[in-house]
Protein backbone atom coordinates (compact mmCIF):
# COMPACT_ATOMS: atom_id res chain seq x y z
CA UNK A 1 0.00 0.00 0.00
CA UNK A 2 2.60 2.33 0.50
CA UNK A 3 4.36 1.56 -3.09
CA UNK A 4 1.13 2.85 -4.37
CA UNK A 5 0.76 5.74 -2.77
CA UNK A 6 4.19 6.53 -2.75
CA UNK A 7 3.78 6.32 -7.16
CA UNK A 8 0.85 8.24 -7.50
CA UNK A 9 2.76 10.97 -5.29
CA UNK A 10 5.10 10.97 -7.76
CA UNK A 11 2.89 10.81 -10.99
CA UNK A 12 1.12 13.77 -9.34
CA UNK A 13 3.81 16.03 -8.86
CA UNK A 14 5.10 15.43 -12.71
CA UNK A 15 1.81 16.27 -13.96
CA UNK A 16 1.80 19.87 -12.24
CA UNK A 17 5.75 20.33 -13.51
CA UNK A 18 4.89 19.07 -17.19
CA UNK A 19 1.57 21.73 -16.83
CA UNK A 20 4.30 24.64 -15.48
CA UNK A 21 6.59 23.81 -18.32
CA UNK A 22 3.31 23.92 -21.32
CA UNK A 23 2.02 27.46 -19.47
CA UNK A 24 5.55 28.81 -19.09
CA UNK A 25 5.97 28.00 -23.08
CA UNK A 26 2.56 29.65 -23.58
CA UNK A 27 3.91 32.70 -22.25
CA UNK A 28 7.06 32.87 -23.87
CA UNK A 29 5.21 32.96 -27.37
CA UNK A 30 3.43 35.77 -26.71
CA UNK A 31 4.72 39.34 -27.00
CA UNK A 32 3.46 42.67 -25.64
CA UNK A 33 3.32 45.28 -28.12
CA UNK A 34 4.91 49.22 -27.48
CA UNK A 35 1.16 50.46 -26.40
CA UNK A 36 0.62 47.46 -23.77
CA UNK A 37 -1.51 45.31 -26.49
CA UNK A 38 -0.33 41.98 -26.65
CA UNK A 39 0.13 40.46 -30.09
CA UNK A 40 0.66 36.28 -30.86
CA UNK A 41 3.05 35.78 -34.01
CA UNK A 42 4.18 38.36 -36.66
CA UNK A 43 2.77 42.22 -35.25
CA UNK A 44 -0.08 43.37 -37.54
CA UNK A 45 0.47 47.19 -38.64
CA UNK A 46 -2.34 49.21 -37.73
CA UNK A 47 -4.55 51.60 -39.93
CA UNK A 48 -2.37 53.77 -40.27
CA UNK A 49 0.68 51.94 -40.43
CA UNK A 50 0.23 50.63 -44.12
CA UNK A 51 3.31 51.50 -46.35
CA UNK A 52 2.75 53.70 -49.43
CA UNK A 53 3.24 51.77 -52.26
CA UNK A 54 6.10 52.85 -55.15
CA UNK A 55 4.62 53.98 -57.87
CA UNK A 56 4.90 51.56 -60.69
CA UNK A 57 6.83 53.06 -64.06
CA UNK A 58 5.26 53.78 -67.42
CA UNK A 59 5.80 54.97 -70.78
CA UNK A 60 3.48 57.78 -72.03
CA UNK A 61 2.50 59.70 -75.20
CA UNK A 62 0.80 62.30 -76.32
CA UNK A 63 -2.08 62.43 -78.64
CA UNK A 64 -1.46 64.52 -81.88
CA UNK A 65 -3.54 65.46 -84.81
CA UNK A 66 -2.58 63.32 -88.27
CA UNK A 67 -4.16 63.75 -91.42
CA UNK A 68 -5.90 60.55 -92.54
CA UNK A 69 -7.79 59.03 -95.46
CA UNK A 70 -11.04 56.75 -94.99
CA UNK A 71 -9.68 54.07 -97.81
CA UNK A 72 -11.29 50.97 -99.47
CA UNK A 73 -9.52 48.02 -100.64
CA UNK A 74 -10.76 45.89 -103.34
CA UNK A 75 -9.35 43.50 -106.22
CA UNK A 76 -10.95 43.81 -109.88
CA UNK A 77 -10.17 43.02 -113.15
CA UNK A 78 -9.54 45.17 -115.93
CA UNK A 79 -11.48 45.65 -118.78
CA UNK A 80 -11.92 47.13 -122.62
CA UNK A 81 -13.53 50.45 -122.93
CA UNK A 82 -15.22 49.21 -126.20
CA UNK A 83 -15.30 45.19 -127.11
CA UNK A 84 -17.03 43.62 -129.61
CA UNK A 85 -16.91 40.26 -131.08
CA UNK A 86 -17.28 39.66 -134.84
CA UNK A 87 -20.22 37.56 -136.31
CA UNK A 88 -22.21 36.85 -139.37
CA UNK A 89 -25.92 37.80 -139.29
CA UNK A 90 -26.02 35.31 -142.04
CA UNK A 91 -24.64 32.29 -143.44
CA UNK A 92 -22.07 32.36 -146.15
CA UNK A 93 -18.68 31.45 -147.73
CA UNK A 94 -15.39 34.19 -146.38
CA UNK A 95 -13.46 35.37 -149.73
CA UNK A 96 -11.84 38.72 -148.27
CA UNK A 97 -9.96 39.20 -144.81
CA UNK A 98 -8.83 42.51 -144.60
CA UNK A 99 -7.09 42.93 -141.47
CA UNK A 100 -4.18 41.44 -140.06
CA UNK A 101 -3.78 39.61 -136.30
CA UNK A 102 -3.26 42.17 -133.62
CA UNK A 103 -3.71 45.25 -136.04
CA UNK A 104 -5.33 48.79 -134.88
CA UNK A 105 -8.26 49.09 -137.57
CA UNK A 106 -10.62 52.03 -137.96
CA UNK A 107 -14.51 52.78 -137.88
CA UNK A 108 -16.08 51.71 -141.20
CA UNK A 109 -12.94 49.81 -142.23
CA UNK A 110 -14.24 46.85 -144.23
CA UNK A 111 -12.51 43.28 -142.20
CA UNK A 112 -14.94 40.22 -143.65
CA UNK A 113 -16.40 40.30 -146.88
CA UNK A 114 -18.74 37.03 -147.76
CA UNK A 115 -19.28 35.70 -151.42
CA UNK A 116 -21.88 38.46 -152.32
CA UNK A 117 -22.38 37.33 -156.41
CA UNK A 118 -26.31 36.37 -155.65
CA UNK A 119 -26.86 39.76 -153.67
CA UNK A 120 -25.44 41.77 -156.02
CA UNK A 121 -26.98 40.67 -159.20
CA UNK A 122 -30.22 40.84 -157.05
CA UNK A 123 -29.05 44.61 -156.81
CA UNK A 124 -28.36 45.35 -160.58
CA UNK A 125 -32.20 43.89 -161.02
CA UNK A 126 -34.08 46.08 -158.55
CA UNK A 127 -32.07 49.30 -159.57
CA UNK A 128 -32.94 48.27 -163.62
CA UNK A 129 -36.68 48.24 -162.11
CA UNK A 130 -36.84 50.74 -160.70
CA UNK A 131 -35.56 52.65 -163.57
CA UNK A 132 -38.59 51.53 -165.38
CA UNK A 133 -40.93 52.58 -162.68
CA UNK A 134 -39.36 55.81 -162.22
CA UNK A 135 -39.42 56.31 -166.17
CA UNK A 136 -43.26 55.06 -166.49
CA UNK A 137 -44.33 57.12 -163.37
CA UNK A 138 -42.43 60.45 -165.18
CA UNK A 139 -44.38 59.52 -168.40
CA UNK A 140 -47.47 59.07 -166.74
CA UNK A 141 -47.19 62.57 -165.52
CA UNK A 142 -46.78 64.21 -168.65
CA UNK A 143 -49.95 62.34 -170.29
CA UNK A 144 -51.88 63.16 -166.91
CA UNK A 145 -51.02 67.13 -167.52
CA UNK A 146 -52.40 66.50 -171.23
CA UNK A 147 -55.29 64.95 -170.45
CA UNK A 148 -54.35 61.63 -172.74
CA UNK A 149 -54.78 59.24 -169.32
CA UNK A 150 -56.35 59.14 -165.97
CA UNK A 151 -55.51 59.36 -162.50
CA UNK A 152 -55.54 56.02 -161.98
CA UNK A 153 -52.88 55.39 -164.22
CA UNK A 154 -50.82 57.94 -162.21
CA UNK A 155 -51.76 56.38 -159.13
CA UNK A 156 -50.34 52.95 -160.20
CA UNK A 157 -47.10 54.29 -161.75
CA UNK A 158 -46.52 55.91 -158.58
CA UNK A 159 -47.06 52.80 -156.60
CA UNK A 160 -45.08 50.90 -158.36
CA UNK A 161 -42.18 53.30 -158.43
CA UNK A 162 -42.52 53.02 -154.10
CA UNK A 163 -42.54 48.96 -154.77
CA UNK A 164 -39.41 49.46 -157.03
CA UNK A 165 -37.53 51.51 -154.64
CA UNK A 166 -38.25 48.75 -151.71
CA UNK A 167 -37.28 46.34 -153.77
CA UNK A 168 -33.39 47.99 -154.54
CA UNK A 169 -33.39 48.83 -150.59
CA UNK A 170 -33.97 45.26 -149.87
CA UNK A 171 -31.50 44.15 -152.13
CA UNK A 172 -28.71 46.40 -150.91
CA UNK A 173 -29.56 45.62 -147.52
CA UNK A 174 -28.98 41.66 -148.44
CA UNK A 175 -25.71 42.59 -150.03
CA UNK A 176 -24.41 44.55 -146.95
CA UNK A 177 -25.19 42.11 -144.39
CA UNK A 178 -22.19 39.91 -146.49
CA UNK A 179 -19.97 43.01 -145.53
CA UNK A 180 -18.50 43.19 -141.90
CA UNK A 181 -17.20 46.30 -140.86
CA UNK A 182 -15.17 47.48 -137.94
CA UNK A 183 -18.05 49.56 -135.34
CA UNK A 184 -15.20 51.94 -133.77
CA UNK A 185 -11.47 52.14 -133.62
CA UNK A 186 -9.55 49.35 -131.97
CA UNK A 187 -7.03 46.27 -132.29
CA UNK A 188 -8.09 43.61 -133.78
CA UNK A 189 -7.44 39.87 -131.94
CA UNK A 190 -6.46 36.49 -133.12
CA UNK A 191 -9.18 35.63 -135.74
CA UNK A 192 -10.56 32.37 -135.82
CA UNK A 193 -11.24 32.05 -139.42
CA UNK A 194 -9.38 31.79 -142.87
CA UNK A 195 -10.36 32.85 -146.66
CA UNK A 196 -12.62 30.32 -147.82
CA UNK A 197 -14.17 28.95 -144.51
CA UNK A 198 -18.18 28.61 -144.87
CA UNK A 199 -19.03 29.82 -141.79
CA UNK A 200 -22.81 29.71 -140.22
CA UNK A 201 -24.67 33.08 -138.45
CA UNK A 202 -23.50 33.91 -135.85
CA UNK A 203 -20.04 31.83 -135.69
CA UNK A 204 -17.09 33.97 -133.99
CA UNK A 205 -15.06 35.91 -136.80
CA UNK A 206 -12.24 37.90 -134.19
CA UNK A 207 -12.32 40.48 -131.46
CA UNK A 208 -12.21 44.29 -131.56
CA UNK A 209 -11.02 45.98 -128.55
CA UNK A 210 -11.02 49.29 -127.79
CA UNK A 211 -7.79 49.72 -125.30
CA UNK A 212 -6.81 53.54 -125.01
CA UNK A 213 -8.31 53.46 -121.61
CA UNK A 214 -9.83 50.71 -119.98
CA UNK A 215 -12.05 50.25 -116.98
CA UNK A 216 -11.10 48.70 -113.67
CA UNK A 217 -14.28 46.90 -112.16
CA UNK A 218 -14.25 46.24 -108.79
CA UNK A 219 -16.52 45.40 -105.79
CA UNK A 220 -16.87 46.87 -102.22
CA UNK A 221 -19.03 46.11 -99.34
CA UNK A 222 -22.34 47.33 -99.29
CA UNK A 223 -21.38 49.88 -96.12
CA UNK A 224 -19.26 52.09 -98.60
CA UNK A 225 -22.12 52.77 -100.93
CA UNK A 226 -23.08 55.95 -99.69
CA UNK A 227 -19.48 57.31 -99.47
CA UNK A 228 -18.15 56.57 -103.36
CA UNK A 229 -18.61 59.49 -105.86
CA UNK A 230 -18.14 59.73 -108.97
CA UNK A 231 -14.98 61.59 -109.87
CA UNK A 232 -12.87 60.38 -106.73
CA UNK A 233 -9.65 58.92 -107.40
CA UNK A 234 -8.54 55.54 -106.98
CA UNK A 235 -5.04 53.90 -106.69
CA UNK A 236 -4.45 50.78 -108.81
CA UNK A 237 -1.20 48.22 -108.89
CA UNK A 238 -1.22 45.14 -111.05
CA UNK A 239 0.39 42.16 -110.20
CA UNK A 240 1.67 41.77 -113.71
CA UNK A 241 2.77 45.43 -114.05
CA UNK A 242 5.04 45.27 -110.37
CA UNK A 243 6.45 48.89 -109.30
CA UNK A 244 3.94 50.89 -110.88
CA UNK A 245 0.67 52.58 -109.71
CA UNK A 246 -1.80 53.92 -112.02
CA UNK A 247 -4.65 56.33 -111.24
CA UNK A 248 -7.99 55.59 -112.10
CA UNK A 249 -11.31 57.83 -111.96
CA UNK A 250 -14.58 56.38 -110.65
CA UNK A 251 -17.18 56.81 -113.59
CA UNK A 252 -19.96 54.59 -112.18
CA UNK A 253 -21.49 52.78 -109.80
CA UNK A 254 -23.80 50.18 -109.97
CA UNK A 255 -27.25 50.87 -108.67
CA UNK A 256 -28.34 47.19 -107.47
CA UNK A 257 -26.38 45.56 -104.30
CA UNK A 258 -25.45 42.16 -105.00
CA UNK A 259 -28.04 39.81 -102.58
CA UNK A 260 -25.11 37.02 -102.92
CA UNK A 261 -22.30 39.08 -101.05
CA UNK A 262 -23.58 42.18 -100.26
CA UNK A 263 -21.55 44.32 -102.36
CA UNK A 264 -21.90 46.84 -105.08
CA UNK A 265 -20.25 46.90 -108.21
CA UNK A 266 -17.77 50.29 -108.60
CA UNK A 267 -16.23 51.37 -112.54
CA UNK A 268 -13.51 53.46 -112.78
CA UNK A 269 -11.33 54.27 -116.17
CA UNK A 270 -7.22 54.29 -116.62
CA UNK A 271 -5.72 56.35 -119.57
CA UNK A 272 -3.32 53.43 -121.21
CA UNK A 273 -1.89 55.79 -123.95
CA UNK A 274 1.34 53.32 -124.09
CA UNK A 275 -0.91 50.14 -124.21
CA UNK A 276 0.44 48.40 -121.28
CA UNK A 277 -2.72 47.69 -119.41
CA UNK A 278 -4.69 44.85 -121.11
CA UNK A 279 -8.19 43.66 -120.30
CA UNK A 280 -8.47 40.64 -117.93
CA UNK A 281 -5.31 41.74 -115.69
CA UNK A 282 -5.75 41.13 -112.15
CA UNK A 283 -6.11 44.47 -109.88
CA UNK A 284 -5.73 45.58 -106.47
CA UNK A 285 -7.57 49.16 -105.89
CA UNK A 286 -7.26 51.36 -103.12
CA UNK A 287 -10.02 54.14 -103.11
CA UNK A 288 -9.72 57.02 -100.88
CA UNK A 289 -13.51 58.12 -99.83
CA UNK A 290 -12.21 60.85 -97.55
CA UNK A 291 -9.84 62.71 -95.70
CA UNK A 292 -9.94 63.95 -92.26
CA UNK A 293 -6.78 66.60 -91.80
CA UNK A 294 -6.89 66.78 -87.70
CA UNK A 295 -8.15 63.04 -86.77
CA UNK A 296 -6.90 62.55 -83.08
CA UNK A 297 -4.37 59.27 -82.57
CA UNK A 298 -2.37 57.86 -80.09
CA UNK A 299 0.02 54.54 -80.55
CA UNK A 300 -1.67 51.14 -81.48
CA UNK A 301 0.41 49.96 -77.83
CA UNK A 302 -1.66 52.36 -75.84
CA UNK A 303 -4.88 50.78 -76.46
CA UNK A 304 -5.72 47.81 -73.98
CA UNK A 305 -8.54 45.82 -75.99
CA UNK A 306 -11.55 44.52 -73.95
CA UNK A 307 -14.49 42.77 -76.18
CA UNK A 308 -16.05 45.88 -77.98
CA UNK A 309 -15.26 48.53 -75.31
CA UNK A 310 -11.33 49.53 -75.34
CA UNK A 311 -10.13 51.90 -73.25
CA UNK A 312 -6.67 53.86 -72.58
CA UNK A 313 -5.36 55.23 -69.43
CA UNK A 314 -4.24 58.73 -69.19
CA UNK A 315 -2.37 60.32 -66.64
CA UNK A 316 -3.44 62.66 -64.09
CA UNK A 317 -2.53 65.28 -61.38
CA UNK A 318 -2.77 63.82 -57.74
CA UNK A 319 -4.74 65.22 -54.98
CA UNK A 320 -1.66 66.09 -53.49
CA UNK A 321 -0.11 68.20 -56.51
CA UNK A 322 3.40 66.22 -56.41
CA UNK A 323 2.10 62.87 -57.82
CA UNK A 324 1.14 61.52 -61.42
CA UNK A 325 -1.85 58.98 -61.34
CA UNK A 326 -3.68 57.51 -63.91
CA UNK A 327 -7.50 57.34 -64.95
CA UNK A 328 -9.29 55.12 -67.32
CA UNK A 329 -11.39 55.92 -70.33
CA UNK A 330 -13.04 54.33 -72.92
CA UNK A 331 -12.32 55.50 -76.60
CA UNK A 332 -14.03 54.63 -79.83
CA UNK A 333 -11.21 53.94 -82.82
CA UNK A 334 -11.24 54.24 -86.24
CA UNK A 335 -9.11 53.68 -88.95
CA UNK A 336 -5.33 53.01 -88.74
CA UNK A 337 -2.18 54.19 -90.06
CA UNK A 338 1.52 53.03 -89.94
CA UNK A 339 1.33 51.91 -86.14
CA UNK A 340 -1.47 54.69 -85.18
CA UNK A 341 -4.87 54.45 -84.52
CA UNK A 342 -7.71 56.98 -84.19
CA UNK A 343 -9.45 58.04 -81.57
CA UNK A 344 -12.94 59.39 -82.16
CA UNK A 345 -14.58 59.84 -78.78
CA UNK A 346 -12.97 59.90 -75.43
CA UNK A 347 -9.58 61.62 -75.83
CA UNK A 348 -8.85 65.34 -76.29
CA UNK A 349 -5.72 66.94 -78.34
CA UNK A 350 -2.49 67.06 -75.78
CA UNK A 351 -3.97 64.50 -73.62
CA UNK A 352 -1.06 62.04 -72.29
CA UNK A 353 -2.00 58.19 -72.41
CA UNK A 354 0.08 55.35 -71.37
CA UNK A 355 2.08 53.24 -73.86
CA UNK A 356 3.57 50.72 -71.73
CA UNK A 357 3.33 49.56 -67.81
CA UNK A 358 -0.43 48.83 -68.44
CA UNK A 359 -0.28 45.72 -66.83
CA UNK A 360 0.99 46.84 -63.84
CA UNK A 361 -1.94 49.62 -62.98
CA UNK A 362 -4.37 47.74 -61.12
CA UNK A 363 -7.02 50.24 -60.54
CA UNK A 364 -8.07 54.15 -61.44
CA UNK A 365 -6.25 56.57 -59.15
CA UNK A 366 -3.20 54.38 -58.66
CA UNK A 367 0.36 56.64 -58.57
CA UNK A 368 2.75 56.04 -61.45
CA UNK A 369 6.19 57.33 -62.60
CA UNK A 370 6.75 58.56 -66.14
CA UNK A 371 9.88 57.00 -67.77
CA UNK A 372 11.06 59.30 -70.36
CA UNK A 373 12.94 57.52 -72.84
CA UNK A 374 15.10 58.93 -75.73
CA UNK A 375 12.44 60.10 -79.02
CA UNK A 376 13.70 58.79 -82.27
CA UNK A 377 12.40 61.06 -84.96
CA UNK A 378 9.00 59.82 -85.86
CA UNK A 379 8.92 58.74 -89.55
CA UNK A 380 6.37 60.72 -91.52
CA UNK A 381 6.51 63.59 -89.11
CA UNK A 382 5.75 66.35 -92.06
CA UNK A 383 1.75 64.46 -91.60
CA UNK A 384 1.45 64.53 -88.05
CA UNK A 385 1.25 67.79 -85.56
Amino acid sequence: MAFKARYFFIAAIGLAVAGTAAWRLQRGALSTAPGGVQTQGASKPGPGKEGAQKPVSVEVARVRTMALHDEAQAVGSLRSRRSVVLRPEVSGRITQLQFSDGARVRKGQLLVQFDDQLPRAQVQQARAELSIAQANHQRNKELVAQGFVSQRSLDESAANLQVAQAKLALAEATAARLRIVAPFDGIAGIRNVSVGDYLKDGSDIVNIEDIDSVFVDFRLPERYQGQVRVGQVAQVTLDALPGKSYSAEVRAMDPQIDANGRSVMVRASIANSHLQLRPGMFARVMLRLGERPDALVVPEEAIVPQGESPYVYTLQPGKDGGTTVVQRVAVRLGARHDGMVEVREGLNPGDTVVTAGQQRVQRDGMAVRVVDLPQAPAEGASQAR
